[in-house]
């Protein structure tokens, strides 16, 4: 598999998807019962109430309509949002998490690297064409791998890497590896990139990470922006979410996952003023929205707010 993760290219909807009901989620038809019958309850008492005096020539297309308008409030209740926007006291913060196209985001962007920082793609075999990191080297860099790598050893001298594979052993791409959690701060302001390495390369070109190398990978990419973002917009796409290796982390935990690490670094000290998570929309059918605002809700009213 290759390195890198996966961001929406689709234009950002910021109402609510398409085809919502084929997104449902558990909740979704929760909440469609509930509010279908709340609405069929509703109808029913003010009938009871204006009944007796209204004309009874039409029943059946009274209740034709009745019924059919109460599946439409169910219905329209029941959709799920494609946006879920939170605001925190303590610190003073917002969490976006929205459909849309990362690299259209007014804001600092974070891309995901596996540990050597490869950037040739190999035909497919180091990164895959789809990936946010392969999306980095075209869009701002215009596809000048040699500029990107630059700026990348120029961000990794501080760093130092920790091993070195031989040629023979790794025949395609970098050699020196870094730590995971290791941030390469690319660019220049007012659209800075942080390069984070959150999961290891094999030598057969197989990238993979586990929750103790994404726990780590966001540590450090945290304190790079509490650094370098001086506070600003930061959007972020669902980091390791291409990596079979996380394959046990569904979409919704994984999610869950970024923003808990967030909080919970942002209540030692203020990181950024808004973190935007931004998915592509065949993200979205795997994320329970409604679930994720309650999830972000009880997080801005805890006990440590």
């Amino acid at each position: 598999m290759s390195s890198g993760d996966s961001a929406g290219l689709a234009p950002m909807d910021p109402i609510r998807p398409r085809n919502p009901l084929r997104r449902g989620t558990r909740r979704a038809r929760q909440v469609f019962l509930r509010d279908t019958m709340v609405a069929f309850g509703g109808l029913s008492a003010v009938s009871q109430v204006v009944g007796p005096f209204v004309p009874h020539g039409a029943p059946g297309a009274v209740v034709g309509l009745s019924v059919g308008a109460c599946l439409g409030w169910g219905l329209l209740r029941s959709r799920p949002a494609a946006r879920v926007r939170q605001v925190f006291r303590r610190p003073d913060m917002t969490v976006v998490v929205e459909t849309g196209d990362l690299f259209d985001q007014p804001a600092h962007l974070v891309v995901g690297f596996c540990d050597t920082f490869d950037t040739l793609s190999a035909g497919g075999r180091l990164i895959n064409g789809d990936s946010v990191q392969a999306q980095l080297l075209d869009r701002r860099y215009g596809g000048d791998v040699d500029r990107l790598d630059a700026e990348l050893d120029a961000a990794l001298a501080a760093a130092g890497p920790v091993a070195r594979e031989e040629r023979a052993d790794k025949p395609l791409g970098k050699l020196d590896r870094y730590p995971v959690g290791t941030v390469a701060v690319l660019g220049t302001r007012p659209r800075l990139v942080f390069g984070v390495a959150y999961s290891r390369i094999g030598n057969d070109y197989v990238a993979a990470s586990g929750v103790e190398d994404l726990w780590r990978g966001l540590a450090g990419l945290w304190d790079a922006l509490r650094t370098h973002a001086q506070l600003e917009r930061v959007a972020m796409p669902l980091t390791g979410s291409g990596l079979a290796r996380l394959g046990h982390l569904d979409r919704d935990s994984l999610l869950r996952l970024i923003l808990m690490s967030f909080v919970a670094r942002s209540r030692e000290a203020p990181i950024c003023r808004e973190l935007r998570v931004v998915v592509r929309p065949e993200e979205l059918e795997g994320i329970d929205m409604r679930e994720l605002a309650a999830f972000l809700a009880a997080l801005a009213t805890g006990p440590e707010r």
